[in-house]
């Protein structure tokens, strides 16, 4: 099978992400789809695997392997962690259902390293823009506040939320620019500190549940010879 027909025949789930998932979206804003797909079981009895992501074959789509996704969701990778709580599902079948159903086996307290590091990287090359331009790239810096507000939620709840909600205007404006980098800078800091005060006493578990996502994965597989 291509690349691209794993994604057309193969996908057990899709959703949008990006700003009109968070409750971002403005005329213009694109529509980021990604998804799942599980390779039939075969391919891996090759030397050459089947593809552990692709790109495409829509504009703007991106989907992983059900292996890989698991593997990066257990690792509580932000991203992937987004696209299984997507309020905007664009397709799901039997076995997709079962893999959001595994959405509370894949959190843990690792989210906050997670995250943070993620933040911190994005972080540094909005001082760099700083430096450089005097401004940020302020759709950046508004993710960035969107990503810190979410990890420090997940992290007091237990449960990963990526809707904005009632932050929406006031994100929006720091997207236009109308918020000063040093109020953006203080907003950052204190979700920060926020994050980093909540991991103590969180209702995370310190890992994520990796048996009961292995047993899913093992029976997927068995299924798909």
């Amino acid at each position: 099978m291509t690349p691209d027909e794993l994604v057309r025949d193969r996908t057990i789930y899709s959703c949008v992400m990006g700003s009109r998932a968070f409750g971002l979206a403005t005329d213009g804003s694109d529509t980021d789809v990604r998804g799942v797909y599980v390779a039939p079981t075969p391919l891996f009895w090759r030397f050459d695997k089947p593809p552990a992501h692709v790109e495409g074959p829509g504009q703007d789509q991106f989907s992983w392997e059900l292996e890989r996704f698991c593997e990066l969701a257990l690792r509580n990778n932000p991203n992937v962690l987004e696209c299984l709580h997507s309020p905007v599902v664009e397709r799901v079948d039997d076995l997709g259902r079962e893999l959001l159903s595994l959405r509370g086996a894949f959190l843990s307290r690792q989210a906050h390293q997670t995250f943070v590091r993620y933040a911190d990287g994005q972080r540094r090359k909005l001082d760099a823009d700083v430096r450089q331009y005097g401004h940020p790239r302020w759709k950046h810096a508004m993710h960035l506040l969107r990503l810190l507000t979410s990890c420090r939620d997940l992290l007091r709840t237990g449960e990963l939320r990526i809707e904005v909600g009632e932050a929406r205007e006031r994100l929006l404006a720091v997207k236009r620019g109308d918020v000063s980098w040093p109020e953006v800078e203080s907003w950052m800091n204190r979700l920060q500190d926020e994050a980093d005060a909540s991991l103590t006493g969180s209702p995370l578990p310190a890992g994520p549940d990796k048996a009961r996502v292995e047993d899913f994965l093992i029976r997927v597989r068995r299924a798909a010879v």
